[in-house]
């Protein structure tokens, strides 16, 4: 084994906080996950890890070593790129976060793509609508949508999705049209929820006619997953605020409709985040723009442009 695949190796443990998500992350076992960090320690003669049948913690040690462990690996990273042509011959991998409805509708169709134009690159794509942490999840880039609250990460915008309150066809039959917000607000129809841990009370924010207001919502159904918000939604048991991209077909087809119509939602920015530290990475860059030249094209088919609905 060589020094910098157990350096590479720590990396990762550390950051992910576990030696089994490490190896599973570096495609190794978790024996040699272990023998890597155990042989970086009697290379340095510390303990980088406290280690339990139940948790693994960094040493005072561990810590000081991942700074100069980061430094030296970026060191390696751009060393060769100066060797590589960036532009026709980039390779790595690259770590991308994306929400589930998002990452699966626009991000993972381009992804073939994109592989075959950069073959050297491999791509590792983690979907999912929990809040992401770049930094201690390892992250290279994450595509979100909304407002994120990390401002030490730099943020690349993309475009403005326009969203819909919808329902279907035959939770409309039953429930009643609501034109408004205000004929949803107050529980006077079923609300379908995303919710996140912390997440505030409910508020959907529509555009009136005397502006913007954010409206109250309650509901008796709430996820974590913007798909199984979609799934309610169809199956008859209130009403959703998607991402247009999300629920085209289904509008088009007449699976659902577009509800409160006189105060829609207000349009959500599509962005993504990357680290400081990684901003300058050929591959990095190479991917954003690729995928944000795709995404704009998918939004526009798609009719979730900030002035168009699918018709």
């Amino acid at each position: 084994m060589s020094y910098l695949d157990n350096v590479r190796t720590f990396v990762r443990v550390f950051e992910l906080g576990s030696m089994s998500a490490a190896a599973r992350d570096q495609r190794i076992s978790p024996a040699v996950a272990s023998a890597r960090i155990s042989q970086l320690e009697g290379h340095l003669g510390v303990r980088l890890f406290q280690r339990t049948t139940r948790s693994l913690n960094a040493t005072e040690h561990g810590h000081l070593f991942y700074e100069g462990a980061c430094a030296v690996l970026a060191s390696v990273d751009a060393a060769e790129a100066a060797v590589v042509d960036a532009t026709e011959n980039p390779r790595g991998t690259l770590f991308v976060a994306a929400p589930l409805g998002l990452g699966r509708r626009l991000i993972a169709p381009q992804i073939p793509a994109f592989a075959e134009t950069y073959p050297l690159i491999t791509l590792r794509l983690r979907l999912s609508d929990r809040r992401i942490d770049l930094t201690t999840e390892g992250l290279d880039v994450a595509f979100f949508l909304g407002r994120p609250e990390d401002s030490d990460m730099r943020i690349r915008n993309i475009a403005e999705c326009r969203r819909v309150l919808c329902a279907s066809p035959d939770y409309v039959a039953r429930c009643g049209m609501p034109r408004t917000g205000h004929d949803i607000a107050g529980g006077r129809h079923n609300c379908l929820n995303l919710r996140f841990p912390g997440a505030a009370e409910f508020q959907w924010e529509l555009r009136t006619s005397e502006g913007p207001r954010k409206f109250a919502v309650s509901g008796r159904f709430e996820t974590d997953d913007g798909d199984v918000l979609t799934d309610w939604a169809l199956a008859g048991h209130g009403i959703a605020l998607k991402p247009v991209f999300e629920v085209a077909a289904h509008l088009r087809a007449g699976r659902l409709v577009a509800v409160a119509e006189d105060t829609p939602p207000l349009p959500v920015q599509m962005a993504c985040l990357y680290t400081h530290r990684r901003h300058q990475d050929p591959k990095t860059r190479l991917f954003m723009d690729f995928m944000i030249a795709r995404i704009g094209t998918a939004l526009k088919e798609t009719g979730s442009g900030p002035d168009q609905l699918p018709r």
